[in-house]
């Protein structure tokens, strides 16, 4: 025997197998059910982080991490704005940018756009724009061709391919016009040079590119009208970019990735919780079972309970006794569902397509979805809290049964054996 003796006759009472089926049955359930209520929080949860991850990606892949503006104003000499950002801790690449709110055309068809002036050298240095290009390149925009990019949605919406003319138009002022009430909007025609496609609706149905030039001759200005950053760690673009901004005078404001897509990133937190809570009620069950088996072990080893009081065992050694017991089962348990979670999160990529082909159906149909597979991110901070959550639980549901146990009085328990 070894010491301590309540823990060992809490593991004696655990492997024994004298139960009733019926104990030995709810133990097995109680098991199972945290071990699956663990790898199902596990594995949700990381697709969600492999979806969140994934959506950050392409809302990032023509946003850039940061941005700099003038309210609207054009930056002046932004060329010595860009060799004073040069060295900013974790910046790896800066683009001057000009936005547009604009219409385009072609009859019969229109729709409204972002058009954006870039300069065609120092783009890639913030986005992927250059490698999501279906039809043409990036280097087409040359200055003062009148040429423009448009996404893969919005040119289906205008019915338009590479070669053929839009008419992009923009609103104008009252004093372009003349001098009258109503400002005269301006219009220009552009040949499309390429089309591009990054995978979301946000980007390939409302953004066309021109060359900065062409932009800024258009909106007659005399520079962009901000500064895009993109930094070494997206997460760390927040307080990277002020750090930036610091270096440059007064005047500019900075805007980031968070803050352009608070919503987005919101509702997958928001998702992420209510999964989180909606599937630890898997776990909470297979406590609640846990819980009812010890009660009967209680009331099944009532004699033994109070032969071992007569023996010298004090009441915290009973609670000891059942409270191994309990914790056994749930940690058990705890550490299959985290070896099972870990095991079905990491082969997402292969049993998705497994049971896409067995079932001939898809989790994210092609057709509706822009993201058609199930990416999966395991966080290790994730799987430590479920873990911990799951031990915590089971350790909690052995008190009750344990008290209980620890108030036998052997007298009473013996008076007919």
């Amino acid at each position: 025997m070894f010491q301590p003796v309540p823990v060992f006759v809490g593991l004696r009472y655990s492997l024994a197998r004298e139960h009733s089926f019926f104990v030995s049955f709810i133990t097995w359930v109680s098991l199972v059910g945290v071990a699956l209520g663990v790898a199902a929080l596990i594995t949700v949860l990381s697709v969600m982080n492999g979806l969140e991850s994934e959506l950050r990606t392409r809302l990032l892949s023509l946003t850039a991490h940061a941005s700099l503006n003038a309210s609207g104003a054009p930056i002046g000499d932004w060329h010595a704005r860009l060799q004073q950002l040069q060295g900013s801790p974790g910046l790896t690449g800066a683009a001057p940018f000009l936005d547009t709110d604009a219409m385009l055309s072609r009859p019969p068809a229109m729709s409204g756009a972002i058009v954006r002036g870039i300069d065609p050298k120092l783009e890639p240095q913030v986005s992927s724009i250059a490698d999501a290009m279906r039809e043409g390149r990036l280097s087409d925009l040359e200055p003062d061709s009148n040429r423009i990019i448009l996404g893969r949605m919005l040119a289906y919406q205008l019915q338009v391919g590479v070669g053929d003319l839009v008419t992009v138009m923009i609103p104008g002022n009252a004093a372009a016009s003349g001098g009258g009430d109503a400002p005269v909007p301006r219009l220009r025609d552009f040949h499309v040079a390429g089309i591009f496609e990054v995978g979301l609706q946000e980007h390939d149905s409302v953004l066309a590119l021109v060359n900065l030039e062409d932009a800024e001759a258009f909106r007659g200005l005399d520079g962009p009208t901000g500064i895009r950053l993109k930094f070494y760690d997206v997460l760390k673009a927040p307080e990277l970019a002020r750090a930036a901004a610091a270096r440059l005078a007064p005047g500019l404001h900075v805007r980031d990735w968070t803050e352009d897509n608070e919503a987005y990133f919101r509702a997958i937190r928001i998702e992420k919780t209510m999964m989180g809570l909606i599937l630890m009620l898997i776990v909470a069950v297979a406590v609640f079972n846990i819980v009812a088996t010890l009660i009967m072990v209680v009331n099944d080893k009532r004699t033994d309970i109070a032969i071992l009081r007569t023996l010298g065992l004090s009441p915290r050694g009973v609670i000891a006794v059942f409270m191994t017991q309990g914790v056994l089962i749930g940690w058990i348990g705890a550490a299959a569902g985290v070896a099972l979670g870990l095991a079905l999160a990491c082969n997402v990529d292969v049993i998705v397509p497994f049971l896409e082909q067995t079932l001939g159906f898809h989790f994210m149909d092609p057709d509706v979805y822009y993201i058609s597979g199930l990416p999966s991110e395991v966080h290790p901070g994730d799987v430590a809290r479920i873990g911990s959550a799951a031990l915590l639980l089971t350790l909690v549901a052995t008190v009750y049964p344990a008290l209980q146990a620890a108030r036998t009085q052997p007298a009473e328990a013996l008076r007919y054996e």
